[in-house]
């Protein structure tokens, strides 16, 4: 390994053969030392769950776990890949955007994970304009789709340690268009405060929908100039630089609460 380059962690929430995964190695492998530990099957959307032990193989790309991403981050940094100098997550085949699907996501709960450990990281994740009711299983997303998500992630990955980017953030949090889309731009964010989350009740279920992909795929989101969501629906790369949860700050009402609290009331 060249000195010079950084040594990554690659993981993801997909699964070791996705797609997406295989064109963010790809691309890095050019600016970097890439060691993937990822998990063996679909984890998606499963937040930062942890196990208790997990089971390792071997693998051509590095190592595969019977775990979550948060699994792979924790025995990537502590016991397979020692000297990591930057964990990146990806690519999910399907955007990570708003500030609500942040504690969802299990390629974003990765970064997440990583800065605890005091290594920098980034998700990426590209986006599929779809609706919610059309299941990601079967839509086809081959290498090529991926191309200004791993554009754009081998960029940052190569040039932002170097830059001082993550003095002042833990994590990048990327969200690419299709590569069908044409050549695109990176646009720095904030995460959407759009919230449409709504439940219907229909008999013996309740039905959990996402209205906010409607919007995306009909293109009329609300989103204001800035926000991750408007960027990538514009054409554009999110990169929304970001801190690990969780931050506090003082809080007056809640001091004067503990003042009058009697414990022995």
């Amino acid at each position: 390994m060249n000195e010079d380059e950084p040594a990554i962690l690659l993981t993801n929430d997909d699964g070791i053969d996705s797609a997406g995964l295989q064109a963010l190695y790809e691309g890095l492998s050019a600016v970097g030392d890439v060691t993937v530990v990822a998990p063996a099957e679909d984890q998606s959307a499963v937040g930062r769950a942890i196990s208790h032990e997990v089971e390792v193989r071997d693998h051509e790309l590095g190592y595969v776990v019977e775990g979550t991403p948060t699994d792979c981050v924790v025995a990537g940094l502590e016991a397979l890949v020692p000297g990591t100098d930057l964990v990146i997550a990806g690519c999910n085949r399907g955007a990570n955007l708003g500030a609500y699907v942040l504690g969802r996501s299990g390629t974003v709960s990765a970064a997440v994970e990583a800065t605890f450990f005091d290594v920098p990281a980034i998700a990426v994740s590209m986006y599929i304009p779809v609706r919610e009711d059309a299941a990601f299983s079967d839509i086809e997303a081959n290498g090529d789709s991926y191309g200004e998500a791993a554009r754009a992630t081998t960029y940052l990955a190569d040039h932002a340690l170097g830059a001082g980017v993550f003095e002042q953030c833990d994590y990048l949090n990327v969200n690419a268009p299709v590569a069908e889309w044409g050549p695109a731009d990176i646009e720095i964010t904030r995460p959407s405060q759009l919230y449409e989350m709504d439940a219907v009740h229909n008999g013996d279920a309740v039905t959990l929908h996402d209205r906010i992909w409607e919007h995306m795929a009909d293109g009329d989101i609300p989103d204001p100039e800035g926000t991750d969501r408007r960027a990538v629906v514009d054409g554009n790369v999110s990169v929304s630089p970001l801190t690990a949860p969780h931050t506090t700050e003082h809080h007056e009402a809640l001091d004067a609460l503990a003042e009058t609290y009697d414990p022995d009331a």
